[in-house]
């Protein structure tokens, strides 16, 4: 028989709050968005109040020793000994209930949960406005954990509901609220069934358990557990990705900021940006196991060689989240011709290009305008190709084993290199058979669509039968009282008329444009070959033109059937 992973043990709410408070079980989801709604969590201490079963906890040995200080911080920040792996959200909700703590919500506002006890009924709610004026509950419950709160809420209850009932409460009545309320404050007694696996789990076997007794099906992937390691090892470089990832979402923040137009990442997505600069490694396989401090040919870990590999980590995330780089790696995707997230169809492509030029800013000692066209290049044939669409950590590791081959330092021929790689995408065959068979479609969030309308936005390209550039109808910072669309070049009653009617031919990119149409033609349904020349004839030559090269009008277009 094979050995167990796994004990069997128990804990009290109280002692599973101790033990957080005191840093030996790591709770990192304290500080960070909780996904639970309140009406959640009041139903989690109506199970308890009622004795029903809530689920096991599952803790995880970190294998950190006793008193281990975490990496980078000061003396008082220990390592914890146990992770929760599955009952975060539950120790969540009750942690900040039992102790008063604010949490963060899932647009990081910080709030407190406030959970109210009707004694009369033995009910839970949420706390609101109008229960905060019914005398007949106490309106949150934290106040029977509180050093000495317990008997002046029981006190200030009793006067409140006398004072709502006008006459005074029998000692009979007041004695069997009361114990409804001790039942409500021996909720900390309260005992939760939990198994713990020991240290010799590794992340494989930790995730296979997870997903088995794990009733929402939830996946735990390989940059969960890296971020779990950091919680244990470096909880300061989480927080920074998280505080990072928050300060790209919420607006108004005092300071620089790392709000973009073009991405709201998240701490992994970060993550992955940071582990392919440190250890040119998209694959995060085997980058867990090199951070815990294991050899990978001998099996050691080692608390130094952990230490080492942090170290680099630290280093390539001081240098990912500088937000000097960070903005200016946006400018190469701005030069690129794309103007926000609306054009982006891939986040992979985004962040495996800012990786790449994090490695040629620091690696290869590339000047930022040197960076901004090959970048910009870059980016527009990894977005246009779908290069990071499938088996992206695949691709990537091709494409860092490239680069790793490279004389260090030598920045010529980093670019040479992305050149070349982009030359080898961007064939002949490419524009002439790849490209026009994926325009052959009625998606409006095509890549392939976006990256013509780059290349408008870099011809600083007229719409048709205007002079409004349609970059800056595309510019996020503008806010147009009418959004401004594409309309169809062949008016669908047109081809109505002509026994089509199917959407996909109808809306195909190839008949669809930006255009302004003269005001006597809109509410026009005629025939290209009707309303053109009314339109064209008392137009600039030079400017219709340009305009019918801009918008791939081909000669004779309006003739088409």
């Amino acid at each position: 028989m094979p050995p167990t992973l796994y004990r069997d043990t128990g804990y009290t709410l109280r002692h599973l709050i101790e033990n957080i408070e005191g840093g030996r079980i790591g709770l990192p989801d304290i500080q960070r968005p909780f996904v639970w709604s309140a009406a959640k969590t009041r139903d989690l201490f109506d199970s308890m109040y009622r004795g029903y079963p809530i689920g096991t906890l599952m803790f995880w040995e970190t294998g950190a020793e006793v008193g281990t200080r975490q990496i980078g911080t000061e003396a008082g920040d220990r390592a914890p000994q146990l992770l929760v792996v599955d009952g975060q959200q539950r120790l969540t909700a009750l942690f900040a209930v039992l102790t008063g703590r604010k949490i963060v919500t899932k647009s990081f506002d910080e709030i407190n949960v406030r959970i109210a006890f009707h004694p009369e009924d033995q009910t839970f709610e949420v706390t609101d406005a109008a229960i905060e004026r019914d005398a007949h509950f106490i309106p949150d419950i934290t106040a029977l954990w509180t050093q000495g709160g317990y008997k002046s809420t029981v006190r200030q209850f009793f006067q409140r509901l006398e004072q709502a009932s006008g006459q005074p409460l029998s000692d009979a009545a007041k004695d069997e609220l009361e114990e409804r309320v001790d039942r409500v404050r021996d909720l900390h007694e309260f005992r939760f069934q939990v198994v713990e696996l020991g240290a010799s789990a590794n992340e494989e076997q930790v995730a296979d358990i997870f997903v088995r007794i794990n009733s929402e099906g939830v996946k735990l992937n390989q940059s969960d557990f890296i971020l779990t390691l950091m919680s244990v090892h470096w909880e300061k470089g989480r927080r920074q990705l998280e505080d990072f990832s928050r300060g790209a979402v919420v607006a108004g923040l005092p300071g620089p900021s790392p709000r973009n137009a073009f991405l709201d990442p998240s701490p992994d997505q970060l993550l992955r940006v940071a582990v392919a600069v440190a250890f040119r490694r998209a694959r995060l396989q085997h980058v867990y196991s090199v951070l815990r401090g294991k050899d990978l040919e001998t099996g050691k870990v080692t608390a130094a060689r952990r230490q080492d590999q942090f170290d680099r980590l630290a280093q390539a995330h001081t240098k990912v989240l500088d937000l000097t780089s960070w903005h200016e790696f946006f400018q190469c995707v701005t030069a690129a011709g794309f103007r926000s997230r609306k054009m982006i169809t891939s986040d992979n492509a985004l962040l495996y290009s800012y990786t790449i030029w994090l490695i040629g800013r620091h690696d290869f000692g590339l000047t930022v305008d040197e960076l901004r066209p090959v970048i910009g290049r870059w980016f527009f044939m990894a977005h246009t190709t779908g290069r990071y669409s499938n088996s992206p950590e695949s691709q990537m590791e091709f494409d860092l084993g490239r680069i790793g081959s490279l004389p260090p330092g030598d920045g010529r021929a980093f670019t040479a290199e992305l050149d070349r790689i982009i030359a080898a995408n961007f064939t002949g065959d490419y524009w002439d058979i790849s490209l026009p068979n994926r325009l052959d479609t009625s998606s409006s969030r095509s890549p392939v669509l976006f990256a013509y309308q780059a290349a408008l936005n870099i011809l600083d390209a007229e719409m048709l039968f205007g002079d409004q550039r349609i970059r800056d109808l595309l510019d996020p910072s503008v806010q147009p009282a009418k959004a401004v669309d594409r309309d169809n070049l062949f008016h669908r009653k047109a081809l109505a008329g002509l026994g089509i009617t199917d959407r996909r031919q109808v809306n195909a990119i190839a008949n669809m444009v930006y255009v302004t149409w003269p005001a006597d033609e809109l509410s026009n349904t005629d025939a290209p070959h009707d309303y053109w020349p009314r339109i064209t004839d008392a137009m600039d030559p030079q400017v219709l033109e340009r305009q019918v090269r801009w918008h791939a009008l081909p000669v004779g277009w309006e003739q088409l059937d």
